[in-house]
C-alpha cells in the first residue's frame, strides 16, 4: 500500500513514502528533505542455531553519484566504506539494538542507502529517523519508535538540524537520539561547552525527537502493521534452580578484586558447576543442549549479583566506591627517536600514544559526499589482543576501533592549534597496551599528554572520563571510570572529555530503553569532577607543550609570496618544484595564498631551500644592477636572464660604451654579465643597460663577467631562430617577459 508522510521539523520539511520502492524487503521508507534522499531498508531472517545475542547489522552505503560524480578508485566503483559511513552506521545502530526484545535472535539488517544530497540537509540524519520508521512498519517485534536530531549553537542560540553556513559557524555538533519518553544516545563534539549548556542542548533536542515518535506511531497506526508474535524462551526451571545454589560461591569470586584472580575463579566455578551439572540433569543425547542452558544460566546469575552489589551494597567487583577513580600514573618521553609520547595508565588500562609531525602534504584527503577537504589532525586508535590477554588474528580497523579514534580525535581537536601558528600535519596512534574497560577515554589522556611532550602548542589538556549506570526502576547508582564488568552488565556508557573549561566531546551508549534527563545532569556534574581530577594528575606529569620540538621531528618553515608567483615555483608540470625537493631533500607545500611551507630534517637542507624560493620570487626593481646570463640573441640586442626564469632586453645600444656593429662582438649565448635595470614599463617588459653599469662602476666591474670560450649551440642558431621563428621573435619584442 502507497503511503506518503510529511512532518516539519524546525524550518525543513521532512517526507516518508512506503510502498512503491523495495517492497521485497520487510519494511522500506524513502526519505527525503530538500534534495537529500535515502533510501532505509529493514529485513529480517529466521535464527541461525547456537546464537544468543541480537545480530542486528546496520549498513550506511554512500553512492558517489549523489553528489553527480564518477568514484575515483581504479574501476570506478565504490569500495570499502569511508570511516565516516561506518561512524553513521554505529549512530543508527546504537539506539537502535536495546529497544529489540530480549532474547530476540533473528538475523536483523538495516541499509539505508544515500541517493542524493543537498549539504543543507544531513543524509545521515534522514537515515536514522528512516531506519525507525522501515522497522516500525515491518513485520520485525520492534515496537518501540526513535527520533533523532542534530543540534547547533550558533551566536548563542540553540538550531536543530541546522545547514551548512549554520553548521561551520556552531560551537557545538551534537546529535541526540530517543524515544518518546528518554534519551537514549548521544554524540557530541563541542568547544570547550559547559554542563549546563549541554543539557539544556539535549531537552531542546528532546522535543522535536518526541515529535518525529508520534509521526512514526501515526504512520503505523495509518499503515495498519502487523508485527510477528515473539515469545523469549523461558529458563529451565530446575537448571535454574541448580543453578542458583552456587549463588554464594560466584559472589565470593565476584567480591576478588584483581581482574586476573577473578577471572580465574569465575571459569572455574562455572567449569566445576557444568561438570557436576550436565550429568545430573541431561538424559542421553541432551548434554550439549543442557550445558548451553547451564552457562546461560549461570550467566544471569552473574549479571544479577554485580547488579545486585552495586546498587544495593554500592560495592565494586574491585572494591571501589561508585565515585572512586582507580589509581592513575603516567609518563612522557617514552620512545626516543619519534616525536612525542607518552603512556596513561589508570587500573589495568594502559594506552600508549605516539606523535608524529608532518607536512602539510600529508594531509589526509577527505572526499566525502560533499566538497573534499582536507585534514590535518589524525587520531588512530589499535586494539591487540594480547592488551586483554587474548589471541584472535589481527585485521585491519573495525567498528569499534575507527569510533574510538574518532571520539578521540573529536576531543582533541578543539584544542589543536590552528595551521597558521602550527602549520604540520599531526597524527597521533593510540596503542592499547592493556584493556579493563575505558580505553578510548585512555587514549585521549594519553594523546593529550603526548602532544604536550612533542612541544605542539596546544591551548590545555584534554582528559576522558567513562561514566557508567545500574538501574533497578527508581533506583540507581552512576559509577566513575568503570570497567569491562560494570561496562559489559551495565546499563549506560556515558564517555565525557574535555579540559577546565569544558566539554569538548561526549558520547552516550544506552542497555535499556532510555534515561531520563535528570539522571544525564547527574553523571555529567559527576564526571566534570572526575574529568578536574584527571587532569590535575596529568598536569603533575607536563603541564604545558614543550619549548622545543623534536631533534627527529621535522622543521617547518613557512615563506610567503605573492600568489601569481605561484607558478614559478611549480613550473610546467611541476617540474621547478620537484627539482627543488630533490636538490635540497625537502617536501614543499604551496597553498593559493602563497605560503610557502617547506619542511625539512636539517637546517642546512632548510636553508638552502629557503634560498632558492626566494631567489626564484625575487622582483625585479628599477635601478638594480644584476650579474644576468645571456639567454639569447638577437640583431638589435640580447635577452638576459637576470632573475631565475625573469628576463629582460639589453638593446644593442646599450651593450657598451661606444659604438657595437653586432651583439656577437660584444657578448654570446650563456654569458654572465653586468646589466641595470633601467625601465619596467606598463606592460611589464624589463629594459636592461650595460652600458650604464660601465658609466657607474667602471671597467673593473666587468671583470667578474664570464665569457663563453666557443659559441654555443643556441649561439650557432641564432640566424636559423630568427629565420624558423620570426613571429615568436617579433612576439617576444612585444613581450619580452615571454
Amino acid at each position: 500500500m502507497e503511503k506518503l508522510w510529511e512532518i516539519e521539523i524546525g524550518n525543513k520539511t521532512i517526507t516518508m513514502e512506503t510502498g512503491r520502492f523495495a517492497n521485497q524487503a520487510d519494511g522500506a521508507i524513502m526519505v527525503r528533505s530538500g534534495d537529500s534522499v535515502v533510501l532505509v531498508t529493514a529485513t529480517m531472517s529466521d535464527p541461525r542455531p547456537g546464537i544468543d545475542f541480537l545480530p542486528l547489522m546496520v549498513n550506511y552505503e554512500e553512492r558517489v553519484y549523489a553528489i553527480g560524480r564518477i568514484p575515483g578508485s581504479w574501476n570506478r566503483r565504490e569500495g570499502r566504506p569511508r570511516d565516516i559511513a561506518t561512524l553513521f552506521a554505529r549512530l543508527i545502530d546504537r539506539p537502535l539494538r536495546p529497544l529489540f526484545p530480549k532474547g530476540f535472535t533473528n538475523d536483523v539488517q538495516v541499509i539505508a542507502t544515500v541517493l542524493s544530497v543537498d549539504l543543507d540537509h544531513e543524509p545521515e540524519l534522514l537515515a536514522l529517523v528512516g531506519a525507525s520508521a522501515a522497522l516500525m512498519l515491518s513485520k520485525i517485534p520492534f515496537t518501540t519508535p526513535i527520533g533523532g536530531v542534530k543540534i547547533g549553537l550558533v551566536e548563542g542560540e540553540f538550531v536543530v538540524n541546522p545547514d551548512e553556513e549554520q553548521r561551520d559557524k556552531s560551537k557545538m555538533d551534537l546529535i541526540i537520539s530517543g524515544t518518546k519518553d528518554a534519551v537514549t544516545m548521544v554524540e557530541a563534539g563541542a568547544e570547550e561547552v559547559d554542563e549546563d549548556t549541554m543539557i539544556k542542548a539535549i531537552e531542546f533536542g528532546h522535543k522535536f525527537i518526541k515529535k518525529q515518535v508520534e509521526f512514526q506511531e501515526k504512520m503505523v497506526q495509518e499503515a495498519g502493521v502487523e508485527k510477528i508474535e515473539f515469545n523469549p524462551a523461558e529458563l529451565d526451571e530446575q537448571v535454574l534452580e541448580r543453578v542458583n545454589s552456587y549463588e554464594e560461591d560466584l559472589e565470593k569470586a565476584i567480591r576478588i578484586e584483581e581482574k586476573s584472580n577473578r577471572n580465574e575463579a569465575i571459569d572455574n566455578l562455572k567449569e566445576q558447576i557444568i561438570d557436576v551439572l550436565v550429568p545430573e540433569l541431561a538424559v542421553e543425547g541432551e548434554e550439549e543442549e543442557v550445558e548451553n542452558m547451564i552457562k546461560k544460566t549461570y550467566e544471569e546469575m552473574f549479571k544479577r549479583i554485580v547488579r545486585k552489589l552495586i546498587i544495593q551494597e554500592k560495592r565494586r567487583p574491585d572494591g571501589r566506591k561508585p565515585d572512586e577513580i582507580r589509581e592513575i600514573w603516567s609518563q612522557v618521553g617514552l620512545l626516543p627517536r619519534v616525536h612525542g609520547s607518552a603512556v596513561f595508565t589508570r587500573g589495568q588500562t594502559q594506552a600508549l600514544t605516539v606523535l608524529t609531525l608532518g607536512a602539510v602534504g600529508d594531509e589526509q584527503i577527505l572526499f566525502d559526499l560533499g566538497e573534499g577537504e582536507p585534514k590535518r589532525f589524525l587520531h588512530h586508535y589499535n586494539f591487540p589482543p594480547y592488551s586483554v590477554g587474548e589471541t584472535f588474528p589481527l585485521r585491519p580497523p573495525g567498528r569499534r576501533e575507527i569510533g574510538h579514534g574518532a571520539l578521540g580525535e573529536k576531543a582533541l581537536e578543539k584544542v589543536i592549534p590552528s595551521h597558521e601558528e602550527f602549520p604540520y600535519t599531526i597524527r597521533l596512534v593510540s596503542e592499547i597496551l592493556e584493556s579493563n574497560g575505558s580505553t578510548s577515554q585512555a587514549s585521549i589522556c594519553a594523546s593529550s599528554l603526548a602532544l604536550m611532550d612533542g612541544g605542539v602548542p596546544i591551548k590545555s589538556h584534554v582528559a576522558g572520563i567513562a561514566m557508567g549506570l545500574m538501574k533497578e526502576e527508581d533506583e540507581y547508582v552512576i559509577l566513575t571510570d568503570i570497567q569491562g564488568l560494570e561496562d559489559f552488565y551495565g546499563d549506560m556508557d556515558f564517555k565525557v572529555a574535555g579540559t577546565e573549561k569544558g566539554i569538548t566531546a561526549l558520547q552516550m551508549d544506552m542497555k535499556i530503553s532510555g534515561i531520563s534527563i535528570d539522571i544525564l545532569k547527574d553523571a555529567l556534574q559527576q564526571a566534570k569532577k572526575d574529568r578536574l581530577f584527571i587532569l590535575d594528575k596529568m598536569n603533575e606529569v607536563i603541564d604545558k607543550p614543550r619549548e622545543e620540538l623534536s631533534p627527529f621531528a621535522p622543521k617547518m618553515v613557512t615563506v610567503e609570496i605573492n600568489p601569481e608567483q605561484i607558478r614559478d615555483i611549480i613550473g610546467p608540470q611541476g617540474k621547478t618544484i620537484r627539482k627543488i625537493t630533490e636538490e635540497t631533500n625537502t617536501k614543499i607545500d604551496v597553498d593559493d595564498e602563497g605560503k610557502v611551507y617547506i619542511l625539512a630534517y636539517n637546517q642546512e637542507d632548510s636553508n638552502k631551500a629557503v634560498e632558492i624560493i626566494k631567489e626564484l620570487t625575487r622582483e625585479v626593481q628599477v635601478g638594480e644592477i644584476y650579474l644576468g646570463k645571456v639567454k639569447r640573441l638577437m640583431n638589435f640586442g640580447a635577452f638576459v636572464e637576470v632573475l631565475p626564469g625573469k628576463e629582460g632586453l639589453v638593446h644593442i645600444s646599450r651593450l657598451a660604451d661606444h659604438h657595437v656593429k653586432k651583439v656577437e662582438d660584444i657578448i654570446s649565448v650563456g654569458d654572465q654579465i653586468w646589466v641595470k635595470v633601467t625601465e619596467i614599463d606598463d606592460r611589464d617588459r624589463v629594459n636592461l643597460s650595460r652600458e650604464a653599469v660601465l658609466k657607474e662602476r667602471g671597467q673593473e666591474i666587468m671583470e667578474e663577467e664570464t665569457r663563453n670560450p666557443k659559441p654555443s649551440k643556441d649561439n650557432k642558431d641564432q640566424d636559423h631562430d630568427r629565420r624558423g621563428r620570426g613571429g615568436q621573435e617579433r612576439g617576444n619584442r612585444r613581450n619580452p617577459r615571454k
